[in-house]
């Protein structure tokens, strides 16, 4: 199942026919419904039902032939936290079910694909909007849908006030918008310069990697080094670079980095995405804030 993407834009769109939603701090999740069982998909289209059996059995109270799309969130202290949410996504099975009862998950469902076995997609969101809360609100928690407004003053006090809660910022899609599957056809609104990038490769060595190289989706796609990463970054990577196998393999190719010259990279195929922070294409070196391995 693709699901829909977005833009970023720098500033809240405003007009006729336009509809607010906040943006969760989460993984995205596609939630399958069938007569005998629920499938949970990442955007990558990875399963991950195991990592959530809270959410997979909370799912069977859903009329067979249902798919939403949504995100997965973990409260804690009144606020989402990804770093929790990262935590039950690498669960193993048996982990799983012990995180499951400590951090229990949390579904934002913003759209519904399939209901009854219908798909649709092709209705305007204002339509798959009313049958979401149809669907969702006489379950409650952990499955609800997202709040929404058509209201850009409403909208623009959630972009101030929201972010106490872990909500990083807004969505806007249009009322009578078919859902854009794998295509990026809504808005989002960050309360950061963050920008998605793609990691090609890192520095060091898979035991201790030292950077990440990436891929900006500004500028000329040539690849720089990031600054320093931090100590849970590295054990991230690490654990990737484990999880592929990698037996300190030979450094593939080269990058230039600020500073430093010529730098020899280890590739990762496929590549990963990572949240990142930079002012500019070239100085200062990117800040890398998290990996999405989500994605």
């Amino acid at each position: 199942m693709r699901v829909a993407l977005a833009t970023a834009v720098r500033t809240l769109p405003r007009g006729a026919g336009l509809a607010y939603e906040p943006k969760f701090d989460g993984h995205r999740l596609v939630i399958a419904r069938s007569a005998a069982d629920v499938v949970l998909q990442a955007r990558s289209g990875r399963i991950v039902t195991s990592a959530f059996p809270d959410l997979a059995a909370a799912a069977l109270q859903l009329p067979a032939g249902t798919v939403l799309d949504g995100e997965v969130v973990v409260w804690h202290a009144g606020r989402t936290d990804f770093a929790l949410v990262q935590r039950r996504a690498a669960a193993t099975a048996a982990r799983a079910a012990v995180l499951a009862q400590s951090l229990p998950a949390s579904y934002a469902a913003f759209d519904v694909l399939e209901l009854a076995g219908l798909d649709v997609r092709a209705r305007p969101y204002e339509r798959r909007r009313a049958l979401l809360v149809d669907l969702l609100l006489p379950l409650g928690p952990p499955l609800q849908p997202v709040p929404m407004t058509t209201d850009p003053e409403l909208a623009a006090t959630w972009y101030e006030t929201l972010p106490a809660s872990g909500i990083e910022g807004l969505v806007v899609k249009r009322l009578d918008q078919a859902y854009p599957a794998g295509r990026r056809g809504w808005q989002k609104l960050r309360h950061t310069d963050v920008r998605d990038a793609a990691v090609i490769g890192y520095t060091g060595t898979p035991r201790r990697p030292l950077a990440l190289v990436l891929v900006l989706p500004v500028g000329d796609g040539t690849p720089l080094v990031s600054s320093p990463l931090t100590a849970a970054l590295r054990r991230e990577v690490a654990e990737v670079a484990a999880a592929r196998g990698a037996a300190e393999p030979p450094a593939t190719a080269t990058v230039t980095a600020i500073g430093l010259g010529e730098v020899p990279y280890r590739a990762l195929d496929p590549p990963l995405t990572a949240e990142v922070r930079h002012t500019s294409a070239r100085h200062p070196p990117p800040e890398v804030l998290r990996l999405r391995t989500d994605l």
